[in-house]
């Protein structure tokens, strides 16, 4: 044996590998953390706990929602276990949100308006028309919301449902309309579906365009797959977390301008403001001026919200949503008696009003600028995070704390948006990708059994951030590493543990999940289903379906291929090349050389086609589908579609 062997032999002898802490066990480190938040945090105010039970009416009888096919929805019951103190496993403020998210039922915010809490991430209002409910953001998807009008129409007496609002474009606040609307009463304008203006599109990009890659960082910011308790998920921040089944998008009736407009829907008169590229592309609030009431939709709730959330989105614009929340401030705060929104509970009384919207104007408008103050004067993206602190009224008020967005993660977006992912390091710009770079990076400490041993020392001195570094370093080397990935599990554990944040903790404990049973997640809720699929517009759908071209793929020349749904009265015609599939609204010309194929279909029946419920020469055969021209470009164009695998590993390369 060399000299050189027998250093190692001897050096790897000196440093035994620990086997990793157990599972589900704060470290003194974490239990210290959770300890100070304790300590520095009026935990024990029980302002806001009197207003989320301020008004109850009535629970969802045996607390339990089924869908249709007969599985759970909601159980309301998964979230008992929240009460008392928090468990060193639980930030203990983030514990109190938990608590407060976790009251359900039907609760009344004046006489005319009522909310269903608790039974799913967001809550729907019901407003009490002339002569039916007005239904303000029917939930992510149909059957707490069906549940949640019939416990109203019990509780206040049958109406029907006159009009849905969709305050904003994303799924929770849309997706169980199904559940409260009809398509043929939708269709026959017996009830109205109002919206911002641009919210189908948006709907459409979050959905479908991106779709696949969101669904699967959902179940991490979200953390659909964690067991409940409380070494698991106890919350979103948000709300606890989102409702199970298929949702659905209906196009609406109705689009609110961007200028706002005022309507009287079914005798109640709405005054809707446009509230766009704040918490979502598209979003309304709007004001009740006979209950005095406010409804903010999800731009003023009980937490500060995500600037970029982690599931993905185009960055969100702070400097506009502080001067939003300023507008509403400004027209309604001192003509308010009430404050609701589509999550958590309401805000009572004109100073508290005026005081919760200062608060939220200035979390918004204190990350933008001191992220912009540390920017121009030279800091970098990762050192203004490090940095950004807190303003002095996030000690008092916990609904700017950071249950949902963070300081450091919201800074970091402001960052991108004024000046995109590059800190101007020059070394950051075009750097090694992870798994060439962890290789290295393991090599260079030594190995693998010494790069264990630096993230092992560091774990134990409780630094789990550059724990988690090393670690992941070590699996994305060599995934087969099961010391590397049960001392990164471990360290994610207690990252989660200490977070304020229920989308960090969701992030990281899923993480450690993953990392100790493997990538076996399945989500529990469909957005690719015919349900929203038959709501998307053609030239949209096709837009999503181009997503997936791949130029490795494509036979032949190409051509163009025209599509024609006479049931939606839809033409779509697409420009096929090699590396790129166009698709158009208008119709290109039909050459007559043989180059090109008109296809005609009901929008209806390729849904089924592309959801594989049905195959083309079934359609062809029984004449439901009719190819005119080269029939083969079509078929070239189907077999150039990547298919997309939903559960992509993320923890591991």
């Amino acid at each position: 044996m060399t000299k050189t062997a027998l250093s190692m032999v001897a050096l790897l002898l000196a440093t035994p590998v620990q086997a990793a802490p157990r599972e589900g066990i704060a470290t003194e480190a974490t239990r210290a953390a959770n300890a100070k938040v304790a300590a520095d945090l009026p935990i024990a105010d029980q302002t806001d706990f009197e207003n989320a039970r301020r008004g109850f009416l009535a629970k969802i009888p045996g607390d339990r929602i089924l869908n249709e096919d007969g599985s759970v929805a909601w159980d309301s019951r998964q979230f008992d276990f929240v009460e008392g103190a928090a468990p060193d496993t639980v930030n203990p403020s983030l514990w109190r949100q938990a608590k407060l998210n976790s009251i359900h039922g039907l609760f009344e915010v004046v006489p005319g308006i009522y909310q269903l809490r608790g039974y799913d991430l967001a809550q729907m209002t019901l407003i009490a028309g002339k002569t039916g409910w007005i239904i303000v953001d029917p939930l992510t998807t149909p059957a707490p919301a069906k549940a949640g009008l019939a416990l109203a129409n019990q509780t206040l007496g049958g109406r029907p449902v006159v009009a849905v609002i969709f305050t904003h474009s994303h799924g929770d606040h849309f997706g169980g309309i199904a559940g409260v609307a009809s398509p043929g009463d939708i269709q026959s304008g017996k009830i109205q579906v109002i919206a911002p203006h641009g919210f189908l599109a948006e709907s459409v990009g979050e959905s479908v365009i991106a779709g696949t890659a969101m669904n699967r960082r959902v179940q991490f910011q979200f953390g659909t797959a964690l067991p409940v308790g409380t070494t698991g998920h106890v919350g979103g921040g948000l709300g606890q977390k989102l409702s199970s089944g298929d949702i659905a998008l209906v196009p609406p009736t109705r689009s609110i301008s961007e200028d706002g407009e005022t309507l009287t829907i079914d005798g109640i008169s709405f005054d809707f403001m446009d509230a766009g590229e704040t918490e979502a592309p598209a979003e309304l609030v709007f004001y009740l001026p006979q209950f005095k009431a406010l409804h903010t939709a999800e731009v003023v709730t009980r937490t500060f919200h995500n600037v970029l959330t982690p599931r993905g989105a185009l960055v969100r614009d702070t400097l506009k949503w502080s001067k939003v929340i300023d507008t509403m401030l400004a027209k309604y705060g001192d003509r308010s008696d009430v404050m609701l929104a589509s999550h958590h509970w309401p805000t009572w009384g004109p100073d508290n009003v005026q005081t919760a919207l200062k608060n939220q104007r200035g979390i918004y408008r204190y990350v933008h600028d001191q992220t912009m103050r540390q920017a121009n004067q030279g800091a970098t993206m990762d050192e203004i995070a490090e940095n950004i602190g807190e303003p002095d009224f996030a000690q008092t008020d916990f609904g700017v704390r950071d249950y949902y967005g963070t300081l450091n993660h919201n800074s970091k977006a402001v960052y991108q948006r004024y000046f995109g992912w590059w800190d101007a390091v020059p070394a950051h710009y075009h750097e090694l990708p992870p798994v060439a770079a962890a290789k290295k990076y393991v090599e260079a400490m030594g190995g693998p059994a010494q790069a264990l041993t630096v993230g092992e020392k560091a774990f134990d001195a409780g630094d789990y951030r550059w724990a988690a570094t090393v670690f992941n370093h070590l699996v994305f080397a060599d995934p087969a590493n099961e010391a590397a990935r049960k001392w990164l599990a471990s360290t994610y554990e207690q990252l989660g543990f200490q977070a304020e944040a229920g989308t960090w903790r969701n992030i990281y404990l899923v993480g450690a999940r993953e990392l100790r049973e493997g990538n076996n997640n399945r989500d529990s809720i469909s957005s690719a289903n015919a349900r929203v699929l038959s709501g998307i517009p053609a030239v949209d759908l096709f837009d999503a379906m181009a997503t997936r071209f791949n130029p490795a793929k494509m036979q032949g020349d190409g051509g163009i291929l025209r599509f024609w749904f006479p049931d939606r009265k839809e033409a779509v015609s697409i420009d096929l090349g090699k590396s790129v599939m166009f698709p158009r609204r208008e119709d290109y010309a039909i050459t007559g050389d043989g180059s090109d194929v008109q296809i005609t279909i009901s929008r209806a029946l390729f849904t089924r086609l592309l959801m594989r419920q049905v195959s083309p020469m079934e359609l062809i055969r029984d004449k439901q589908m009719v190819i005119s021209g080269n029939d083969a470009l079509m078929a070239h164009m189907f077999m150039a579609l990547d298919e997309v695998d939903p559960q992509f590993d993320i923890v591991t390369p």
